[in-house]
């Protein structure tokens, strides 16, 4: 009998200390717990160890406060001018009032998306297909103002609301594609003959540069062509003076010596007759009859009077 009792005493003393060990709960980094005392709520566990009372007290949620995110499936919306496309989206949110959380709506996700898929379909109504193509962050910055709203009696900040993606029908699409497909042929053009009336222009100036260069070197050529000519004028013009003076000196040097060799009368009429005979030659245009060979003669002899004085 005592053996019994001790070894129910054991028992009861193992139990005792799993009950205990079980009443013992740490909170992690980022984790909170809603705690319940005869299913009435009772407090938040924050960070750190924590003691329940055993059988009253339970966990009746444990709630991860780091920031989350959810995608939603694709949800049909119609646009202004009655364009069914697809849209999809992407939520991030963040719990920030555990209690609120655990008792402010029954599944938060679900509730989450559902009002994610009303405030798409309200937006989206508001605006036409185009409008919806290029309004990207204005829908995103709507639908988080209006979700973060919604979603603050429920304990949960939305940071975030991105499209993920929007798919018009086919037909559609495949009117935009040809859309951008002659969009960028016009470009294409735009861009060809905007090239081409550059190179015309380019090539008219490098052909006027050309002949502005031409019309500069003929007229240097010209000025050149024109001093060389004007130096060679004066060289023959000098030329011909030196050589006029050098006649001019050789016939004074002629008649000097004539005067210094005395000719006599003989000898002067001897040379007239050798210049009456050059002069009757055939190629003198002036025929000298016999009868002025004296007066020639007295003529030289005059000459040759005046050379000596």
């Amino acid at each position: 009998m005592g053996e019994f009792f001790v070894v129910a005493v054991i028992l009861l003393i193992a139990l005792a200390f799993l009950i205990l060990v079980s009443c013992i709960k740490i909170v992690p980094q980022a984790h909170a717990m809603v705690v319940e005392r005869l299913g009435g709520y009772l407090a938040t566990w924050g960070v750190g160890i924590h003691m329940k009372a055993p059988f009253i007290d339970r966990i009746a949620r444990k709630v991860v406060l780091k920031e989350q995110v959810v995608d939603f499936p694709p949800q049909p919306v119609i646009t202004k001018d009655n364009v069914t496309m697809q849209i999809d989206t992407v939520v991030y949110y963040q719990i920030t009032d555990p209690k609120l959380y655990a008792y402010g709506v029954e599944s938060p996700l679900m509730a989450i998306e559902n009002l994610t898929a009303t405030t798409l379909r309200n937006i989206i109504g508001d605006l036409e297909l185009d409008e919806t193509l290029t309004s990207r962050e204005t829908i995103n910055t709507t639908m988080r103002a209006s979700l973060d709203i919604a979603t603050d009696p429920w304990g949960i900040k939305v940071n975030r609301v991105e499209l993920k993606n929007i798919i018009p029908p086919a037909a559609i699409q495949d009117a935009m594609e040809k859309q951008m497909k002659a969009e960028r042929e016009r470009r294409e053009a735009i861009l060809r003959a905007e090239g081409e009336k550059k190179s015309t222009i380019l090539v008219a100036e490098g052909k006027k540069e050309s002949a502005i260069l031409d019309a500069e070197a003929e007229k240097q050529a010209a000025i050149l062509r024109a001093e060389a000519k004007k130096e060679a004028t004066i060289r023959e013009a000098e030329g011909q003076a030196e050589a006029i003076l050098k006649i001019q000196q050789a016939n004074a040097d002629g008649l000097r010596m004539l005067k210094l060799a005395a000719p006599d009368e003989s000898v002067i009429q001897l040379k007239s007759l050798e210049a009456f005979a050059k002069a009757a030659d055939g190629k003198a245009t002036k025929i000298i009859i016999p009868s002025e060979i004296q007066a020639l003669a007295g003529l030289a002899k005059s000459v040759t009077e005046i050379a000596g004085n």
